[in-house]
């Protein structure tokens, strides 16, 4: 909890951020870089193989 000290609010890094990365930014980080690799792959196969 933020508190006062000398007419200044105190606050712990987590409480500055107001939030903390979890999981879920992970999961969303790999699964948006897996659909593009997935994507760019079926384009080249598509268009470039010969």
């Amino acid at each position: 909890m933020a508190t006062q000290r000398h007419g200044q609010i105190v606050e712990t890094p987590t409480e500055a951020r107001q939030a903390e990365p979890g999981p879920s930014v992970l999961a969303l980080l790999t699964v948006s870089t897996g659909l593009a690799v997935l994507i760019l792959g079926i384009v080249w196969f598509v268009f470039f193989r010969t």
